[in-house]
């Protein structure tokens, strides 16, 4: 149902708790109390009985309540279950900052799918160790911030991003392609609201030209893998994985542009997950509610 049938405010909830009966009757239960209009629900209970996790767009009436009356309002349903939770203006786009480094092939994709409003979030600058994609970024008439990274400077290059993130507010940071290793602090700081992106031969093709390794290896299947970053290299909880099939006839250029064209429909993918608030995190894994 579109936003002109509800003619209402939209919100997102998310929460994840122990899974016992009643979860679902007392999440419904507020939103009629609050006259509130379910526009999609989603939700996964463990097998085991483990955790319980859910996903409510919702409506209410115009005026409507604020945000913080209705996060006031819900406490109560989310201690009787101990719920992990958050709720969301569904209006207010998430503020992200893209890092990049000599490979566009994801940046150019995420910028294109933002300039025809099919990426829900707000770009707030882009930032890389080399000034390649400088033009691209300004035709977008966005911030470029140009960082050079070498061992002696990283931490002062580090400071220098920690600080854009803050000033702009930045909630998301997507590594479209950004290939420095960023220090454990960093990784710990931004736990859970950064997306790195990598090809999926890791860790069976290693170092430099993992396609023309994977050419050599006669591999019939290429693929790209979108997580989140951690400070274990590229083992965060994985959001989205994409593949393709490829035979003897690929060329190692070949296998190159197909494994691009796969790494930025994956990464798209996970960026809009994140920004429409579908994934829950589970320990080492991921729950996303479609």
């Amino acid at each position: 149902m579109s936003k002109s049938q509800t003619n209402g405010l939209e919100f997102v909830l998310t929460l994840s708790c122990p899974d016992k009966p009643g979860i679902v009757y007392a999440v419904s239960s507020f939103l009629v109390q609050h006259s509130a209009n379910i526009i999609a629900s989603q939700q996964y209970g463990e097998p085991d009985g483990g955790l319980f996790f859910m996903r409510v767009h919702f409506s209410v009436p115009q005026p409507g309540r604020a945000t913080a009356e209705l996060e006031r309002d819900f406490t109560w349903v989310a201690e009787a279950f101990h719920m992990t939770w958050q709720l969301h203006d569904k209006s207010e786009r998430i503020k992200t900052l893209l890092m990049v480094s000599q490979l566009g092939h994801c940046l150019n994709d995420l910028l294109f799918r933002w300039s025809t409003g099919s990426l829900p979030i707000d770009i707030t600058g882009v930032v890389s160790n080399h000034a390649v994609f400088r033009g691209l970024t300004e035709s977008y008439k966005l911030a470029f911030h140009h960082i050079p990274v070498t061992k002696e400077t990283k931490p002062a290059a580090e400071a220098e991003l920690m600080s854009i993130i803050d000033e702009t507010n930045t909630e998301l940071i997507v590594l479209a392609r950004y290939m420095q290793i960023l220090s454990p602090e960093v990784c710990k700081r931004v736990e859970g609201r950064m997306i790195n992106i990598h090809h999926s031969f890791l860790p069976s093709f290693k170092g430099a030209k993992p396609y023309h390794q994977a050419h050599a290896k006669g591999v019939k299947l290429i693929g790209a893998t979108a997580h989140y970053v951690t400070p274990d290299l590229d083992e965060g909880p994985i959001i989205e994985q994409g593949l393709m099939r490829v035979d003897h006839s690929h060329s190692p250029e070949r296998l190159v542009e197909a494994g691009r064209d796969v790494e930025a429909q994956v990464l798209a993918r996970a960026v809009t997950w994140h920004a429409e608030h579908r994934i829950l995190l589970n320990g080492n894994r991921t729950v996303v509610l479609q």
